[in-house]
């Protein structure tokens, strides 16, 4: 940011900046001002000049979050099963224990509920939460009044079934992630090994293909998403305008599905890599879990690249936010997974180094 400054400085007084100086490593330098980063859970690394020691922290391998209505966060852990909440002033209370992985207590208190891999979670406008249960192929809803157990879509068995129909019955074949609609109203459910997007209607029941045939390749721009095939759909986010976006872990790929139906790749040129600017020039390193904040920007949690990268569709351009000296130098990520956008804040999901950081973003 000074070296633009002084840039400026001198071409109003009349000196030219010197051609061998690309205006694209100003941006470069401007990109990587800091930020303020809080941290939730954890802080500093001894690495970072901190104390923070991630085998000492009260989680283990953190996947995804979300908040209540009373901004009460919620938070999902992959291996170990474990679940737990932490009030926006208040202490971490965990509310399922460590388990073996299994399908079992609907009906009951979450406490006694069995998860084969809850991958991600997000609260619905009446406050439950709906956890992504990856490897029984199914999502479960906990009642955050009563912490009642249920399954809200799937079987607990793999497969392909139930378009049209009630989400109970239906198949799945490994949901990886889910994520709300802005309105609410919308359950998007990314069917990873299905190769598909589905939409679930929280207010009918109902459950629809809206991308993906099955197929695996790389889809061509223009053409219809529900006959179109995918690589390995990941994760999937929606902003306010009705574009569906699509992030493909090993086709290093962000998508979008426009209202119209067609679906596009906007970022990534399938090669794994990392290079910000130019989208579909940008390049990612298995990309892991996504979101989007109101304005439309899409945030995408790099996995490999240990990084948070940002797609903005109104410039076309992808920058880092967070990781790799971007965003705070000191701090460095290990496969960062979950990523939330919340009250104007973005949080992130450090998994390796088992913390939690919010930060405000440019």
């Amino acid at each position: 940011m000074k070296r633009i400054v002084v840039f400026a400085l001198l071409a109003v007084c009349g000196f030219s900046i010197p051609a061998r100086i690309p205006f694209s490593w100003l941006l470069a330098e401007d990109s990587k001002r800091r930020l303020a980063v809080d941290f939730i859970v954890g802080g500093y690394l001894l690495s970072e000049g901190g104390d923070w020691k991630a085998a000492e922290s009260p989680l283990r391998g953190p996947f995804g979050i979300d908040f209540d209505s009373s901004g009460t966060m919620y938070i999902v852990e992959l291996s170990s099963g474990r679940l737990h909440k932490r009030p926006a002033r208040g202490e971490l209370k965990t509310l399922r224990k460590s388990h073996d992985k299994g399908y079992s207590g609907d009906g009951g208190h979450v406490s006694r509920a069995e998860f084969n891999g809850p991958h991600n979670c997000v609260v619905s406008a009446d406050d439950h939460l709906l956890i992504a249960d990856s490897w029984n192929h199914c999502v479960r809803s906990v009642d955050l009044k009563t912490l009642r157990t249920e399954t809200l879509a799937g079987t607990g068995a793999s497969g392909f079934f139930g378009d049209g129909g009630s989400a109970g019955p239906a198949r799945f074949n490994y949901i990886m992630c889910i994520e709300l609609s802005p309105d609410r109203k919308t359950l998007h459910i990314a069917d990873l090994k299905n190769r598909r997007i589905r939409n679930m209607n929280l207010q009918t029941g109902k459950v629809q293909t809206v991308a993906g045939n099955g197929s695996k390749a790389v889809p061509k721009d223009g053409g219809s998403a529900g006959k179109s095939p995918l690589v390995d759909p990941r994760a999937v986010a929606s902003d306010g305008s009705g574009n569906l976006y699509i992030l493909e872990r090993s086709g290093n790929a962000l998508r979008v599905v426009r209202p119209d139906g067609a679906i596009y790749t906007v970022a990534g040129t399938g090669r794994k890599g990392f290079r910000d600017g130019d989208a579909l020039q940008a390049r990612f390193g298995s990309p892991k879990h996504i979101c989007c904040d109101p304005g439309g920007n899409v945030y995408i949690a790099d996995d490999v690249n240990k990084a948070i990268r940002k797609y903005d569709p109104k410039t076309g351009r992808v920058s880092t936010v967070l990781g790799r000296g971007f965003g705070d130098p000191k701090i460095t990520l290990e496969r960062p997974h979950g990523v939330r956008w919340h009250d104007g804040r973005l949080y992130v999901v450090d998994t390796g180094h088992n913390r939690i950081l919010r930060i405000l973003p440019r």
